[in-house]
């Protein structure tokens, strides 16, 4: 089995974020199989068509469509801004599919976790998130889902997970993702 390139894209910019930390974590228990990077999203401006259309593509855009690109797949970590992902994780997916003909996510593998201090474990950001993926071609990992209620409750002071149990389950994620890539990968 082949070293996979797998892109972690954190839905959140803020400096000490919930999904940041479970993203850190994820990382931390996936499969030697797995080589992942994380993938800045903060520096991408709006899209907006004109750029590509006049030629004046923001150079972050291009490093972006290139680095996505070159992956077998990727995973989605995002909170839930009022039960959808937010704007900037939009953003990042518009920028990739485009310019039209161009998708840079066109057959890549996909996971999402989804992480909330509330209750419902995202439950709405993950399955919006699923929406784009599926016009885009992404093939995303039906089962096991992963969402992550009441994230600020396992953490600890410094943004890790304080439990085994917790840390257990991303590792169950992340074997089955790793099995999600190859199959793809094979199709």
């Amino acid at each position: 089995m082949s070293t996979k390139k797998i892109g972690v894209i954190v839905g959140s910019l803020r400096r000490d974020s919930f999904s940041l930390a479970v993203a850190k974590a994820a990382v931390s228990v996936a499969p030697e199989a797995l080589s992942l990077k994380f993938i800045e999203i903060g520096d991408l401006p709006m899209f907006n068509q004109d750029f590509d259309d006049d030629g004046t593509t923001p150079d972050s855009w291009v490093r972006f469509r290139n680095e996505i690109k070159e992956l077998d797949g990727v995973i989605f970590v995002t909170p839930e801004y009022n039960r959808s992902f937010p704007a900037v994780l939009k953003n990042a997916i518009d920028i990739a599919s485009r310019p039209y003909g161009s998708n840079a996510w066109d057959g890549k593998a996909g996971g999402i976790i989804s992480v909330t201090p509330g209750g419902l474990g995202a439950f709405g950001a993950n399955h919006h998130l699923r929406q784009p993926m599926t016009f885009l071609n992404v093939l995303m990992l039906q089962q096991p889902e992963a969402y992550i209620s009441n994230v600020a409750d396992q953490l600890n002071d410094k943004g890790e997970f304080a439990d085994e149990n917790s840390l257990g389950y991303l590792k169950n994620y992340m074997e089955a993702f790793s099995q999600w890539v190859n199959k793809v990968s094979a199709s």
